[in-house]
């Protein structure tokens, strides 16, 4: 035990001198020659040389696969960003309610490649003609206990089977719902997938939010 303690505090040493004095083996080239050190990708030994061109290799390797990860994370991004923007400019062209649930699900389904969506209200519509609108369909009170109660946008399984407002089609197996809100929530905006890997609750939610702020904007001139 005594010969181990004394060989960890020799290392120590060992670490912080050659920590202090980079020159150390600039003038001791014979020596780099003569060290060897396991071989980390498989058995035998390699130089010290030869050790630090692998370390460097592997490093830069790991650079790469997260320039990679990244630039594919931009591309990502550039594509929401303009699939929103083509979303944005179908809200601002819709001139009533209908327009702007119609123009929202085939941006949705076209666009964003999501199986069904639907806008919920409890709001009053400016006109009396709207009321008729499936935006204005009663939503049972398990749903909107559940949804005056989300902050952040959900995304995953309908977390409740009881939620039947929200529920979309028998086929949907994920969902991403936002609230809807001006000043204060007005509804809620569900969007569903069949695929069940699609909406999953790790997922980051600022696309899915900004639509819900998109489309709380479009409502709000057509709403009391």
């Amino acid at each position: 035990m005594e010969n181990q303690t004394n060989n960890i505090v020799h290392e120590a040493e060992v670490v912080e001198y050659l920590g202090k004095n980079p020159q150390f083996f600039s003038n001791h080239t014979g020596l780099l020659a003569t060290m060897h050190l396991p071989n980390p990708h498989g058995s035998g030994t390699v130089s010290l040389a030869e050790r630090q061109q692998a370390a460097q290799r592997e490093k830069i390797h790991q650079i790469d696969r997260k320039y990679s990860e990244l630039l594919q994370f931009g591309i990502e991004n550039d594509e929401k960003s303009n699939k929103v923007h083509k979303l944005t400019l179908s809200l601002l062209t819709a001139s009533n309610l209908a327009d702007i649930a119609d123009n929202l699900n085939n941006s949705l389904q076209i666009d964003f490649g999501i199986s069904s969506s639907k806008i919920m209200l409890w709001a009053e519509p400016k006109n009396s003609e709207d009321a008729s609108l499936s935006l204005f369909n009663e939503v049972d009170e398990v749903s909107k206990i559940w949804t005056e109660a989300l902050i952040e946008p959900y995304c995953g399984k309908l977390p409740d089977e009881n939620l039947v407002s929200i529920k979309t089609n028998g086929d949907a197996k994920s969902y991403a719902i936002t609230p809807l809100e001006i000043g204060t929530q007005i509804g809620l905006l569900v969007m569903a997938s069949d695929d069940e890997k699609r909406f999953y609750p790790e997922m980051g939610t600022v696309f899915v939010k900004r639509i819900g702020e998109l489309v709380s904007a479009a409502l709000s001139q057509h709403l009391v």
